[in-house]
């Protein structure tokens, strides 16, 4: 993210850069699902099996300071060592996860918590110790892993087999040849984990995004593979596709891997393999300790040539199918190792448009990328479930992308991608040391001749790791500041020798580097409160171009979410003092506080009169500035001059419990931030534009619409109707298209300074299939668009708003009913009417599921959400979600609103 302080925000060389690792294991956590973690057991023994070409993850680890254990390493990493005193330590762990899952410290993400925990702990290096057994020792042990943060020495069986130098970096991936060692029965391994520096190792930092942990991540946060095999190796096995565009008629498949001689003679190898029913073979003779690239091709492999191949599209634009390939190599007719990898096949581009602008299509098919960015839990605790709940989520919200500044999750993540069609953008992330060395003053040591070959082995590991994942459309090179010549090159050597199949992008900023050129991208903000009719002009952050990243800053949660996280003295502060430094915004200085965000909350809707009124005027702010963020992004995707072409929300989730950055909260919460992005991102839309009073219709599905009406109505906020105007006979193309139904005029008689439009979309047959509630003023937002800084652009006067506050109280009543569903899930039916007896809307009437506690049941997934009903009229809203997180409760269904009194009523 861009963070410049003052102006602007934001291993000896590795053995062996391999592939996909796999048979990758989950965690879970308390304080996400409420459930106990699955963490390892001290004394916990992994079961190594002997398959030629198997993995087996380590279970688990005993971890402890070096400053409390200061045996020899050769006794620490013994088998029989007695580890007193140590700490259970999860698969994938940082050293401050298993302290917490032991309840070293109070919940860190409550009030201050996470300041009370002594840094002076991390400042040494902790021991990792694993046992391992094997009960074959005729096939060849390797121990297989990346994911260290951020260097160790690794010790096996009392003997030292690398060292810090040489395993270094988050993301390089070693294969250490343990075969010597490995002996039948127990065996140990052991790391010495060093302490985490982002600013001096090219690891991960946590930037201004929350307040870093005190361990700074170090631990291991990926599994550690014992890998068994013979003979012959099989490595880096991926598969290469090459699709007919735009007939999509035929795609042709390469396969490659690596097949390696472990031993001193020389060997005869056969590789085999399938994909689906097309089989091939080859037979390749290797001299002693010699690899060679195993090739096939259409050429030489007819069934490589697939016609009408099933294609790989993102969610939305049709089906995710994967292809498998399996890979043998025998020697002597017995198998030595294997190979599996998933892989899908589809097309990407990204060139620049005639505006300079990154333009992405899939398969053809131009689209507009609508994405947030990506934030892991705090403490890089994996739970696979927590992930999958926030993918859909995404889905559910109509996005298509997530980009990853650094953080680059586990293979799981990428194959949930594929699996649901989200496309991803990975990259490294700035300001600390993968930028120290063309960042300027910002943060990040310059590097030494010993970080190229780490950053190389970075790339090597990380292309090679995403490669064959469809959902990965691209790779950012740079964030902030694109890379140098030496750099760059050490990158797209890297990218060009693991066949790197998609765009390389130079930087998300409008950077360009020496071979990549431009990014094609912009990152002008803003990070900070801006008013809605910012996006719609086509300048700094507003609707044109590819917006990497980019919000309106502070999402406060729900109420709900915000007692969960704060103290009660932490609330007071919160509504009452708004140039209080906030814990739980940002570190950064230019982020510490809400005093933009309370001006314009104070400016437009008036001040708050306590916690409740602070909270429901901030969930109005964030529905209309999100959507208003992703409607003006949807609005100019087709215009012919500076079109926009991708926006990413900054950002579509936070690791911890935040005030900002965020779409939904830290328990899947879902306030006016949620709704707005899932209102602004509907498949057929109608949509006001704060720029020139249009009416647009905008399609995001493939198929054209046509007789289609719409109509707009203005009202004053007592309900009096002022205008109407309705379009009949609308059209509007797929894929994106627009087609404006009509303009409301600029001056309309007798409309109050606050008041309400309703637009409202029928099909042919007259049924409703979209509607959207606007709350506008007669006095504007007015920018000073001279004074823009990085993170926003300062507001001068206000809209009034005010007279939302003088909106007479709605009765909505609510009849609500449960059903049981497939796989463990329920649906809750609701149906919601106003049944005030006057003229007045109930404005965003807000349902939550709650259970016999009055809790959130999270996660849930409405059919559609704060929706605002006129007098008698009525939805219809469903909710999905899995019936255990009720806990065994009677679900609750909890109605309120802007203007509705709070009332909760039985779903049975």
């Amino acid at each position: 993210m861009f963070h410049r302080p003052a102006s602007r925000r934001r291993l000896a060389t590795p053995a062996v850069a391999l592939g996909l690792l796999c048979t990758l294991s989950t965690s879970a956590w308390a304080g996400v699902h409420d459930a106990a973690p699955a963490i390892a057991q001290r004394g916990r023994v992994t079961a190594v099996a002997s398959a030629p070409g198997s993995t087996t993850a380590l279970a688990g680890y005993a971890i402890q300071s070096t400053a409390e254990a200061s045996d020899p390493a050769a006794d620490v990493s013994s088998p029989g060592y007695p580890a007193s005193g140590w700490y259970p330590a999860g698969s994938r762990s940082t050293v401050l996860a298993a302290l917490l899952a032991q309840g070293k410290y109070a919940d860190p993400f409550y009030s201050t918590n996470q300041q009370k925990i002594p840094k002076a702990d991390f400042a040494v290096p902790w021991w990792y110790r694993s046992d391992f057994t094997v009960t074959d020792t005729s096939e060849r042990s390797y121990l297989d892993f990346s994911g260290v943060i951020s260097a160790a020495d690794v010790y096996v069986n009392g003997k030292q087999v690398a060292k810090a130098a040489d395993v270094a970096g988050a993301y390089t991936h070693h294969e250490l040849d343990i075969t010597s060692l490995v002996r039948a029965g127990t065996n140990t391994v052991a790391f010495r984990i060093h302490p985490n520096k982002p600013i001096k190792n090219l690891t991960m930092g946590w930037i201004d995004w929350l307040q870093p942990p005190p361990d700074e991540n170090m631990g291991i946060v990926r599994d550690v593979l014992v890998r068994r095999g013979g003979p012959v190796a099989l490595r880096d096995a991926h598969v290469v596709t090459k699709l007919d565009v735009p007939s999509l008629a035929a795609a042709d498949l390469t396969v490659k891997a690596k097949a390696r001689n472990e031993t001193g003679t020389a060997v005869s190898a056969t590789v085999s393999g399938a994909i689906g029913s097309a089989s091939f073979s080859k037979t390749v003779a290797l001299a002693a300790h010699e690899t060679k690239t195993v090739t096939f091709t259409p050429a030489d492999s007819p069934g490589l040539h697939l016609t009408s191949p099933k294609v790989w599209w993102p969610a939305g634009m049709g089906g995710q199918p994967l292809y498998g390939l399996d890979l043998t190599a025998s020697v002597a007719g017995t198998p030595s190792d294997t190979a599996h990898e998933d892989f899908g096949i589809r097309d990407v581009k990204a060139p620049l448009n005639s505006d300079g602008a990154r333009q992405y299509s899939i398969n053809g098919r131009r689209l507009l990328i609508k994405g947030g960015g990506w934030s892991p839990d705090e403490f890089l605790r994996w739970d696979r479930r927590y992930v999958e709940d926030r993918l859909k989520y995404a889905l559910d919200l109509g996005l298509n992308a997530i980009r990853l500044e650094g953080h680059i999750e586990p293979d799981e993540f990428f194959d949930l991608a594929d699996r649901y069609g989200i496309l991803t953008l990975p990259g490294w992330e700035c300001c600390d040391k993968w930028e120290g060395n063309v960042n300027g003053s910002e943060r990040g040591d310059k590097w030494t001749a010993a970080d190229y070959p780490v950053a190389k082995a970075s790339m090597a590991a990380e292309a090679a790791r995403l490669r064959d994942h469809p959902s990965v459309i691209s790779f950012l090179i740079g964030s902030d500041f694109a890379p140098d010549a030496t750099i760059e090159k050490n990158y797209l050597d890297a990218l060009k020798a693991a066949d790197w199949p998609t765009p390389v992008v130079a930087a998300a900023s409008d950077k360009s580097s020496p071979q990549s050129g431009s990014s094609g991208m912009k990152m002008t903000g803003p990070y900070d409160w801006i008013p809605p009719n910012y996006w719609y002009a086509k300048r700094e952050g507003g609707a044109t171009g590819f917006n990497s990243e980019t919000s309106a800053g502070p999402d406060i949660p729900t109420l709900d979410t915000l007692r969960r996280m704060m103290s009660p003295a932490d609330l007071d502060t919160l509504w009452k003092n708004p140039g209080a430094k906030q814990y739980h915004r940002s570190p950064s200085s230019t982020f510490d506080t809400l005093k933009i965000y309370d001006a314009a909350l104070t400016g437009r809707y008036g001040a708050p009169t306590g916690l409740t009124d602070y909270v429901r005027k901030a969930q109005l702010a964030q529905y209309e500035n999100v959507r208003a963020q992703y409607e003006a992004y949807g609005r100019n995707a087709t215009d012919t001059s500076k079109p926009s072409t991708g926006v990413i929300y900054w950002m579509f989730n936070s690791g911890w419990t935040s005030l900002h950055w965020q779409l939904m909260d830290r328990y899947l919460d879902q306030g006016g931030a949620y709704y707005g992005a899932k209102k602004a991102n509907e498949p057929l839309h109608i949509q006001y534009s704060y720029d020139n009073r249009s009416v647009v219709v905008v399609n995001n599905r493939h198929t054209s619409a046509s007789g289609l009406t719409a109509r707009v109505t203005l009202f004053n906020t007592d309900g009096a109707q002022k205008y109407e105007k309705t379009a009949k006979g609308v059209t509007v193309g797929g894929d994106g298209e627009r087609s404006t139904a009509l303009t409301v005029p600029s001056s309309v008689s007798g409309l109050s300074t606050t008041y309400l439009a309703r637009l409202i979309l029928t099909d042919s047959k007259g049924q409703e299939v979209s509607r959207n509630v606007y709350w506008l003023s007669t006095k504007p937002d007015t920018l000073d668009w001279a004074k823009t800084d990085w993170y926003y652009t300062p507001t001068t006067s206000y809209a009034d708003l005010k007279g939302l506050t003088s909106m007479a109280q709605v009765p909505v009543s609510a009849t609500a009913s449960t059903s049981s569903g497939p796989d463990g899930t329920s649906t809750t039916t609701v149906t919601v009417r106003n049944t005030g007896s006057g003229r007045t809307p109930s404005l965003l009437t807000d349902v939550h599921l709650v259970d016999a506690k009055g809790k959130p049941v999270l996660p849930v997934q409405w059919s559609d959400n704060q929706v605002s009903l006129w007098p008698g009229e009525s939805t219809t809203l469903t909710a999905t979600y899995r019936t255990a997180d009720l806990r065994g409760s009677v679900p609750g269904v909890r109605v309120s609103g802007w203007n509705t009194p709070e009332r909760t009523v039985p779903a049975t």
